[in-house]
């Protein structure tokens, strides 16, 4: 099937949400900052990206599902007021007409339960929040789930230097893919557009790796003795958000390690949804620490899988192993 109106669609989405996120940051202040319950925190800019990259599929898909992180409880709550007045503020910025109450619907259509028919995106207006507060890496992904397969992925990356030779030149790219398309990079803000691919290292002693900064997100003792296993020597790589799976994705790495933390803990699909799809169309492979493909047939939530790989294929198996030896306390 051809989606190119959906990716059209997506990518303008993504990159107005970008815009978004990049003009709150610039004048961000703490008390634009709320706590969630899992006390993770949630921005201005969170909600106001949900807002206009959900209003822009609605507006070209009437009532099209979408798995959303964010809702506007927080906002709609007497407390909110002064957060709630702060993303109308931004969101006009990008989209002048759009009411209070608009704004407030998109970011409430987020809530589908997703599943294993049909078709439904899946959005995570900032992934990475605590990169986007530290000014360092963070992500605005969007993806189309069809029958419960992902087909298309847009990963907006405002932080990522355009040539990771040169991380003090210019930043900011835009990754998109499809099914059977290949996966393609811009710089933000331009037209030009090339394909990228994975690296094509078959020897782990040769190979690099990122992994999350934060060590409650992947178990950073654990990665360190998978790449004692495998011979790595290279230090790694930890940025925050799906930017990891774009590094692998344009060759930057060739390996992305995200291990549990806890044996209860489901991933979120919002969290990989695009990501994967990006890795899978430039050549590389994702799965879990079984070497099982990520599934998201199932709601919300990746229940079935534990932890994530991603690599360049070429060393998918071989980290597979290494990794089973280390995280066998969550392989039940």
């Amino acid at each position: 099937m051809n989606y190119e109106n959906e990716r059209q669609v997506a990518i303008e989405a993504v990159r107005k949400a970008c815009m978004l996120c990049s003009r709150v940051r610039a004048t961000l202040v703490s008390e634009e900052t709320i706590a969630k319950r899992d006390k993770s925190p949630v921005t201005v800019a969170d909600f106001g990206a949900q807002a206009v990259v959900i209003s822009a599929l609605l507006a070209a898909f009437p009532d099209a599902p979408v798995v959303g992180e964010e809702d506007a409880a927080d906002l709609r709550a007497p407390g909110g007021r002064e957060i709630r007045e702060k993303v109308v503020r931004h969101v006009r910025l990008i989209e002048p007409g759009m009411s209070e109450d608009e704004i407030l619907s998109a970011i409430d259509h987020g809530k589908y339960a997703g599943g294993p028919r049909g078709r439904h995106w899946t959005l995570d207006p900032i992934d990475g929040t605590k990169g986007f507060l530290r000014g360092e890496q963070y992500a605005v992904a969007l993806a189309l789930i069809e029958d419960g397969q992902v087909v298309l992925g847009v990963l907006g990356c405002p932080n990522l230097p355009v040539d990771p030779a040169d991380p003090a030149g210019p930043q900011g790219c835009l990754f998109v893919a499809g099914r059977g398309t290949g996966t393609q990079m811009q710089a933000l803000g331009t037209p030009d557009i090339r394909p990228v691919r994975v690296t094509s290292v078959a020897d782990p002693v040769d190979a690099s790796f990122c992994e999350s900064v934060e060590s409650g997100h992947s178990a950073h003792d654990d990665a360190a003795r998978i790449a004692q296993l495998l011979g790595v020597t290279a230090p790694p790589c930890r940025m925050d958000s799906q930017c990891k799976y774009a590094a692998v994705a344009r060759g930057q790495a060739s390996i992305y390690l995200r291990l549990p933390t806890r044996a209860d803990y489901q991933e979120k699909i919002w969290d990989h949804a695009a990501g994967c799809i990006i890795v899978q169309e430039a050549g590389g492979q994702v799965s879990d620490i079984h070497g099982r493909p990520l599934d998201f047939s199932l709601g919300r939530t990746l229940r079935d899988n534990k932890g994530v790989i991603a690599t360049n294929r070429l060393l998918h198996d071989t980290v597979i192993g290494a990794a089973q030896k280390v995280s066998g306390t969550f392989l039940a």
